[in-house]
């Protein structure tokens, strides 16, 4: 029913937006990471949409990107998954690390979000793990989400990759120039070789 949104930003908190669009202001559920990008108060905005009908009602739910979007049907084709447990995820979750964490079966990243459980997860990982190369972004692919998925099980490994991070590149950036070193070298080393990894790119 909607697509998008535009409008000027009239009102916000930790988990939703008012969009005002030709004198209406629609009340948007959204995440965290999406709050992040679309600016501040009096800014004008587009969010992409999703309209949640149930029996006692509607909700709005819109997102900075048609990507976060995407992820956000993704998650509530799951059995058990409803909008707000998705938005939870990917409050804490960006849509690249959402993947790298289902290809890897890293439940206790997904269970990070507020209201998901074990149980959950693991659900998500076991109905979305093959559908989910068909929504990386282009610049990562499927088989680099998944060489780079052991790095999350490494401590100086996970280590380096929260320090490039820190300098500005994307988690999955940072987990595919990390994850062909050697996880037992120390953090410093592997944060050098890694940054002449990204140099060559």
């Amino acid at each position: 029913m909607f697509y998008s949104l535009t409008g000027k930003i009239v009102y916000s908190d930790i988990n939703a937006v008012a969009v005002e669009c030709a004198g209406i202001a629609f009340d948007v559920t959204t995440s965290v990471n999406t709050l992040m990008k679309l600016g501040n108060i009096g800014d004008t905005a587009t969010v992409y949409t999703h309209l949640a009908v149930r029996e006692d009602g509607a909700e709005l739910f819109g997102f900075a990107d048609r990507e976060e979007l995407s992820y956000f049907r993704m998650l509530i084709s799951v059995s058990g998954v409803g909008p707000k447990a998705a938005v939870a995820i990917l409050s804490v979750l960006t849509p690249e690390m959402l993947a790298l964490s289902i290809t890897a079966g890293d439940i206790k990243s997904i269970t990070r979000a507020q209201g998901v459980g074990p149980k959950i997860a693991q659900r998500i990982i076991i109905e979305l793990k093959d559908k989910i190369s068909k929504l990386v972004p282009d610049k990562v692919s499927a088989g680099n989400i998944s060489s780079a998925a052991s790095v999350l099980k490494g401590t100086n490994s996970d280590e380096a990759v929260n320090a490039l991070m820190a300098l500005g590149y994307t988690h999955s950036e940072a987990a595919n120039a990390v994850s062909s070193l050697d996880s037992s070298l120390g953090v410093e080393e592997i944060i050098k070789q890694a940054l002449r990894n990204l140099a060559r790119r």
